[in-house]
């Protein structure tokens, strides 16, 4: 039996119309202006442009178009959890088993909407990208770590602030993701930070 091809656009549109409301996610972050919070749609194509513009910094065999693929669907499920920001008192929530396991209900929720081989190519793209284990992942997490540093820095010194974040904090719960995939990036971004850190 051949599917329905107007079942599939209903799934897609489906899917289509739930990511929007990424856009009423409210981060941590705020905008480099500090005028507000950023939402994660913005902080997902902010992402997508990184890579375009910052492929240079990627390690050789990157694929920059998988990358973008992953910046654009990496929050998805913070649709379902929220933002968990990395620097708030809260901060050990991010990456810890309750919250992982709530993200991953929120993944079988929201890539399930979509037809089957979508479901799995989006939801495999998704778990790559939080194992941060291949070459395209590692690359996609630095870029996801360094964007909202470059809003702290630009806002003069932003959620960094706000949480009280010391430099050892900034190094080990940023620095470190963001050298292991762009390590001259991060020389850079470090060189910057130091003003708020003395």
């Amino acid at each position: 039996m051949i599917p329905d091809p107007s079942d599939r656009l209903s799934q897609q549109f489906a899917f289509l119309n739930e990511a929007d409301r990424l856009k009423s996610v409210l981060r941590a972050t705020t905008l480099v202006d500090g005028s507000r919070p950023e939402n994660s749609g913005e902080h997902s194509w902010h992402l997508a442009l990184y890579a375009l513009v910052l492929a240079d910094q990627a390690a050789p065999g990157v694929d920059i178009n998988r990358v973008l693929r992953m910046l654009l669907i990496h929050d998805l499920v913070e649709i379902d959890v929220g933002d968990v920001p990395i620097h708030s008192a809260n901060g050990l929530a991010h990456g810890s088993a309750d919250t992982q396991a709530a993200e991953a209900r929120a993944a079988d929720r929201i890539f399930g909407l979509l037809p089957d081989d979508l479901r799995d190519d989006l939801r495999a793209l998704w778990e790559e990208f939080e194992a941060a284990e291949s070459p395209d992942a590692v690359f996609a997490k630095s870029l996801d770590r360094v964007q909202p540093v470059m809003a702290n820095l630009m806002s003069g010194g932003g959620t960094w602030k706000t949480y009280e974040v010391t430099a050892e904090q900034l190094e080990q719960r940023v620095g470190t993701k963001i050298a292991r995939g762009a390590p001259a990036l991060w020389a850079w971004v470090k060189q910057r930070t130091a003003a708020y850190f003395s």
